[in-house]
Formats: C-alpha cells, structure tokens, sequence
C-alpha cells in the first residue's frame, strides 16, 4: 500500500514526530481496505515524503473501528522502518494498492550503504541511481 507522508520532509522527521506522540506505530483511514487480507500476509505501507517513495513498514493488523457513517479503519505498523531504494511517485488522495512486482527494493537486502536521503532523492532526479 502507497501512503503519501503529509508533513514530514524525511525519515527522520517521522521518527521524531512518531517518538513525540508515543504509543504503537497506528495509522488512522477514512476508508477500510478492501484487500485487507492480502496485506496482512507480509504486505507493507510505503510511505512517499516529497514525491518520493522512501521507506516502508510492515502491516501487522487493520481494524475497523465504528459503524456506518462513522465506521473508520486503523493500521497497526510494525516499529521497524525499512528504507527502500528511492522511487518518484507523483501524488495523490488517500493511499493506492501496489503490486509487489512494482514495490521499490529494500535498501539493506541490495548491501547498499547507509546514504541521507536528500543525497539519495538527487541521485535518483539526475538518473545516477
């Protein structure tokens, strides 16, 4: 699942708003997903700061909380961040389903080293990565 991060410029912005709140990683929706199961058998949310796919967690449960016109929906997210190669995504409303095939590769399972975003987000404009 695509989620764009309004607010936060990076990473580490999240992580610092996250820590501010305290509490379990939860993600709170308008709408509940229809393909919820199929996410919960190791699919993840990829979080899009700036236009750009950065990270991803793991879902590990969506709830539905309420009925009818008040009915929600919230995502517990597994703490781990995992950063992915950086991948343009031009924005949109709401989050959108992505298919594993097109689901940027992890970071650390390419033995890429640790590089800061902004440096990684150039890179991937100028078409160096």
């Amino acid at each position: 699942m695509l989620r764009l991060c309004v607010g936060c410029e990076s990473i580490e912005e999240l992580l610092d708003w996250h820590g501010s709140r305290g509490g379990p990683w939860t993600l709170h929706t308008r709408m509940t997903p229809k393909r919820a199961e199929d996410m919960l058998d190791g699919g993840s949310l990829y979080r899009i700061f700036k236009g750009v796919i950065l990270c991803r967690q793991q879902i590990l449960d969506i709830r539905k909380i309420g009925e009818g016109a008040a009915a929600r929906c919230e995502m517990e997210l597994s703490p781990d961040i995992i950063k992915v190669a950086p991948t343009p995504r031009r924005p949109f409303q709401g989050w959108r389903y992505l298919d594993p095939k097109d689901a940027p590769a992890d970071l650390a399972l390419n033995g890429s080293a640790e590089i800061p975003d902004e440096l990684a987000r150039r890179l991937r404009e100028v078409g160096a990565w």
